[in-house]
């Protein structure tokens, strides 16, 4: 009964707390979401301003944020008259002396300072024309004996925002409001952790993390109140997506694929177009041991560019075709739509298959084409967009859906796909995005998890050379030299059309320059971009494949599926604006024929110390897995949270960058727990059962993936 008493005081409109009302209440929900007691006492202070130590005036540096000093006030001085006028007081310690000025209130402060008694004074530093001051500072009567107020602590500071700060609560009004309300809920939060779990961990009490977190004693009562807050959120996160991944497994009864089917030994033992390297046939293994079982399927496949992830896509859909039953690849885009389509197409053509692509762009009377032929159980495969999932979409016998670029998609469109059947289809996702292992297994722990990290033989290195704008004839001297030898050359913008924000190259700026550098007859230039009818994309794109143009300039809609061997040279303008993953996805578009191939990242002469680690390493490897390491360290989660939208992304405090070891941690105990009392029923277990059933009542899982 008491942690739903708790759990009420957490849900209790901020209007009734002490020192909000009404109208801050609704200010405090526009401007920082805050609507109940449990929001604000989840809004952590974004940093702490460390007030245990003294400063002397002599040791002031400029790049000094905020400071505390220590000195008697020795002169106090009104400055100027009407709106221009200031409160000058000289603050003078055993060093030297500092200004502290007021520029509202004057009559106010004059009142209440006294000269020749020590304060404690407290503000942001300001440094101009060689001097130092401190603009409105806070200033205490010194009492070494009872030092009052947030001396000598770490002060928490929140972010705000101007409409809060003109109703007095930025920061410091923000503090108290907070202050209050640990007050008022006193120790009523109910602990989430068992007691041999804090014990064995040598963690705080959930209340006593808060409290510190808000308003620490000192660093090191600060990082247990982390480490603790932390800790819960990757724990929770990890046990109830292994919890869910058990249940699953238990009870979603699933499409049983008897045998490989005919189709698959036509192909595999016929039709192949080329061999398939040992992790090829180590996955293709993994998840035929999926289809073949009483439970759904859910497999990530996780492969880098190149290594072959199509193939066993295909393979695996010609084994649910084999057993009788329909199959559909859904991907992000048109362009990798069709790349798919045009694959399939020609690895089967040998064989006895219908396929049909549906896209937005798909017409009337070849949709309604499909939509019946689907109904009808005529079309085994069909490969699409974000058409799939429309509701005019029905299959007769979904058996097999596969998800290419997963991250692309949200949770409640793939979602859609899967509930397009009474029993629920088996799930292959597929994702050209490295992440090292660990992390993977871990943000995708409701996932079985596999990984092709072997690339097929005969696939060469792309060169990677990092050029500035002052190698500009060099590299069109390069791209000429080429396309003499008949190979095509992509060349990528970061932008369709010019910003004036920032001063980048944009697409058709690029095409322009590139089209007089590049004349008639001799050179033909394709373009293509994201604001493209999707008629103009395709028949651009096909002019590029025939080889009827040299040269590509595009945006980054080739970034997946475009598959052109023939294309050796890839220049990406303004290649410090791309983040690790992009770049290695373009650079995944050449080095697919037999020749050389090469990657041009053309930067400007003036590099962050992150962009220049970005493009250094696209120089100094080709192994996605290295890439994605240093990827995590400089951006963090970032889009690997977007691939999961649920669990590890709604970390308001854990980093699954920075806190990996915890993270780890928190996975294997909550494995152990799941091993030893699958249903958590053990009483040593009642908190944390608790707590995961408020969890799932409060973020219900969106879909069988999540």
């Amino acid at each position: 009964m008491a942690r739903f008493q708790t759990m009420n005081i957490l849900q209790t409109p901020i209007a009734y707390l002490k020192g909000v009302g009404p109208a801050r209440s609704d200010l405090l929900n526009r401007e920082l979401n805050i609507a109940t007691y449990g929001d604000l006492l989840w809004f952590i202070p974004f940093r702490y301003v460390d007030r245990t130590v003294i400063h002397t005036v002599k040791k002031l540096t400029p790049d000094m944020m905020y400071v505390q000093l220590l000195g008697r006030i020795v002169a106090l001085e009104t400055v100027g008259s009407g709106p221009n006028a200031r409160l000058v007081a000289r603050l003078r310690d055993e060093t030297g002396d500092i200004e502290l000025v007021w520029f509202q209130g004057h009559k106010w402060v004059k009142d209440s300072l006294k000269t020749h008694i020590d304060y404690l004074v407290f503000g942001k530093l300001n440094f101009f024309n060689g001097r130092y001051s401190l603009p409105h500072p806070e200033l205490e009567i010194y009492n070494p004996t009872e030092m009052g107020g947030l001396a000598a602590t770490l002060q928490p500071v929140y972010s705000s925002t101007e409409k809060l700060k003109t109703r007095g609560l930025a920061s410091k009004g923000l503090a108290k409001l907070t202050r209050t309300l640990l007050d008022t809920l006193g120790n009523q939060i109910p602990e989430t952790l068992d007691e041999w779990i804090l014990r064995h961990f040598n963690l705080l009490p959930l209340f006593e993390a808060l409290r510190q977190i808000h308003f620490p004693q000192n660093q090191e009562m600060l990082e247990k109140a982390r480490t603790r807050l932390k800790f819960d959120e990757l724990f929770f996160a990890q046990l109830e997506i292994l919890h869910y991944k058990n249940q699953r497994k238990k009870f979603s009864k699933g499409h049983s694929f008897k045998s490989v089917g005919p189709l698959f030994n036509e192909f595999y033992y016929h039709h192949l177009p080329f061999p398939l390297t040992n992790a090829q046939k180590r996955v293709i293994r993994e998840i035929y041991h999926d289809l073949k079982g009483p439970h759904q399927m859910n497999r990530l496949l996780q492969g880098d560019v190149g290594s072959g992830k199509t193939l066993v896509a295909l393979i695996t859909m010609l084994i649910a075709v084999g057993n009788g039953y329909q199959t559909c690849l859904m991907a992000p885009t048109e362009i990798l739509a069709q790349q798919h389509y045009a694959t399939f197409t020609k690895m089967l053509g040998a064989l006895n298959v219908e396929i049909r692509l549906l896209t937005g762009s798909t017409k009337s009377a070849d949709r309604q084409e499909i939509l019946m032929g689907l109904q009808e159980g005529k079309i085994p495969i069909l490969v699409g967009t974000h058409a799939l999932i429309e509701d005019t979409v029905q299959f007769n016998n979904l058996g097999l859906v596969v998800i290419d670029e997963q991250h692309r998609f949200g949770v409640e469109q793939r979602a859609r796909l899967w509930q397009k059947n009474n029993i629920p289809p088996h799930v292959l996702v597929m994702t050209a995005t490295p992440i090292p292992r660990t992390l993977a297994m871990t943000l995708y722990g409701d996932l079985d998890y596999s990984v092709i990290d072997e690339m097929p033989p005969g696939r060469k290195p792309v060169e990677t050379k990092l050029l500035t704008d002052s190698h500009r004839l060099q590299i069109f001297h390069f791209m000429k030299q080429q396309i003499k030898k008949g190979r095509q050359v992509y060349v990528v913008y970061p932008l369709i059309e010019e910003s004036e924000k920032l001063d980048l190259k944009h697409v058709m700026d690029g095409y322009e320059s590139i089209t007089r550098e590049f004349p008639l007859p001799e050179y033909a230039v394709s373009i293509v971009h994201g604001r493209m009818k999707a008629q103009d994309k395709e028949y651009e794109m096909e002019r590029f494949k025939k080889g009827e143009t040299q040269i590509m300039v595009s945006t980054t809609v080739i970034e997946v599926g475009v598959d052109v061997p023939n294309a050796t040279v890839m220049v990406i303008e303004n290649a410090e604006r791309f983040g690790l993953s992009q770049l290695h996805q373009l650079r995944g578009r050449v080095g697919r024929g037999a020749d050389k191939s090469y990657c041009l990242l053309v930067a400007g002469e003036k590099l962050s110390n992150d962009a220049l680690t970005r493009l250094q390493t696209m120089v100094q490897t080709q192994n996605g897995f290295e890439i994605a390491d240093v990827d995590l360290k400089l951006r963090g989660p970032g889009d690997l949270n977007g691939t999961r939208q649920s669990g590890l992304e709604q970390m308001r405090i854990a980093s699954i960058v920075e806190d990996s070891q915890l993270l780890i941690n928190a996975k294997n105990l909550a494995e152990k727990i799941l091993i030893d009392d699958p249903t958590l029923t053990h009483p040593h277990n009642v908190r944390i059962a608790n707590t995961l059933a408020t969890r799932r009542k409060d973020h219900p899982l969106l879909g069988m993936i999540s």
